[in-house]
């Protein structure tokens, strides 16, 4: 197919950098798509994604960005570069510097879908002349993990739902799970939550948990549909209270419950729980709201809209009861912790057109975080604050809210049967908006 490229699969070929000028080789060579596994500027005059996107559009190619490096691989790439070739009707040209990095997603794939022993990755190696101990680390590591970690990404939101289960008893939490909502029909369908429910059921996983971090701005919470479903507990921060206290106001709805009633259970700062023999912690994480925390659990931290991937930076701090000083402060102390734990985002709003991607680590947040790495707390809060004043608001926000301190019940049905949502007028004075 073409000189520098190695056949993996029946579609899937790997290789080394491109030049943008080989582009329409590869499409006269029978290419129908190319992904690129190199992260933007790894090598001073590589293309950049938006050049080789702009090429292969030249060439009649499709293009996909899922960039990766060997210490950051995580099973949201594997799923995405798997997505990605099945999606492609013909051939695939998939490279980062080497073509090491795109044969590990692969090889990493097929061992997790078990078409692929472990074991047999030396053989492979030898078979394609290409070293393969990237996606034999991983994998070893993989088996090691505790608790396990699902993520269901949610494009129309773009959030990150999980399910979070104990290998030892098969007891699983369900953490900040979506109902997907239609502002422009009023439309509401449970097809999120059904997803992670068919993979509690296939999995054979008992929910012990649903949880949410904090009441979303820019999703519904799906929480109270699937402890209905499930019998499960919800559960949330304890200050929730008072982010329930302030939008009684902005909603003006006095006959508002705000004493955190909605869940069955409200959780303090520090407070200590399990799932199934796996010990978990919560850490109260204020700044992007009132009332934000983050759920440790065993080697994972999940603190949703804290921090999003390094590429991404941090939340916004504008919300009411927002704050970007304590937004710092809860920065640095998930920061605090070991650098090899696995942070879970709630969001990835992809930049520069790469795939959904979801987890870091504390270790990868200090070293790349754009809005974090070598900043001191002054200028966070500053650039963080200018940021925030050019944002306009999330389109659902108040929409989200009402349905959210509610623990995800919608508004009652009013007499014609049908439930509406309330919708103040400048609420929040001055802001940004959408052009």
């Amino acid at each position: 197919m073409h000189p520098s490229a190695t056949q993996i699969s029946d579609k899937l070929f790997v290789a080394p950098q491109p030049d943008l000028a080989d582009f329409p080789d590869l499409a006269a060579a029978g290419f129908v798509g190319v992904i690129s596994n190199r992260p933007a500027n790894e090598q001073p005059g590589q293309p950049s994604p938006a050049a080789e996107r702009h090429a292969a559009d030249e060439g009649g190619l499709s293009f996909h960005f899922i960039p990766v490096t060997a210490s950051t691989i995580t099973e949201a790439d594997v799923r995405a570069f798997q997505k990605a070739v099945s999606e492609v009707s013909g051939p695939v040209f998939a490279h980062c510097k080497s073509g090491v990095r795109a044969a590990s997603l692969h090889a990493i794939g097929e061992v997790l879908d078990g078409r692929l022993a472990q074991q047999d990755l030396a053989d492979l190696s030898t078979k394609w002349g290409v070293d393969l101990s990237i996606a034999a680390k991983w994998l070893a590591r993989d088996v090691e993990r505790r608790p396990r970690v699902k993520g269901f990404f949610d494009p129309r939101t773009f959030s990150v739902q999980y399910v979070v289960s104990d290998p030892a008893t098969h007891q699983c939490a369900i953490i900040d799970p979506v109902l997907d909502f239609d502002e422009r029909s009023g439309s509401i369908t449970t097809t999120s939550a059904d997803a992670i429910l068919r993979y509690v059921a296939e999995e054979k996983l008992t929910v012990q948990w649903i949880l949410d971090t904090h009441p979303h701005a820019d999703h519904l919470s799906s929480a109270h549909d699937l402890r209905e479903k499930t019998g499960a507990p919800t559960a949330i921060g304890a200050h929730v209270r008072e982010v329930q206290r302030l939008w009684q106001v902005i909603y003006n709805w006095p006959e508002l419950k705000t004493d955190g009633s909605q869940w069955d259970h409200l959780f303090e700062d520090g407070e200590r729980f399990t799932i199934g023999t796996i010990d978990a912690q919560v850490l109260f994480s204020p700044g992007h709201t009132l009332s934000s925390i983050t759920y440790l659990i065993g080697d994972a931290a999940f603190v949703h809209d804290t921090f999003f991937m390094p590429d991404s930076g941090t939340a916004r701090a504008d919300f009411p009861g927002g704050s970007a000083e304590q937004l710092w402060d809860s920065l640095q102390a998930i920061l605090a912790l070991p650098e090899d734990t696995r942070l879970f985002t709630g969001h990835d709003y992809q930049p520069l057109g790469r795939a959904p991607r979801w987890e870091s680590t504390v270790g990868e947040q200090k070293a790349r975080n754009i809005q974090l790495a070598g900043v001191d707390k002054p200028a966070f809060i500053g650039a963080r604050q200018a940021r925030d004043r050019s944002l306009p608001m999330p389109k659902l926000i108040l929409q989200a809210l009402q349905v959210n301190i509610m623990g995800g019940r919608l508004p009652e049905p009013e007499s014609n049967g049908r439930r509406y949502l309330r919708l103040p007028i400048d609420a929040f004075g001055e802001v940004s908006w959408e052009t």
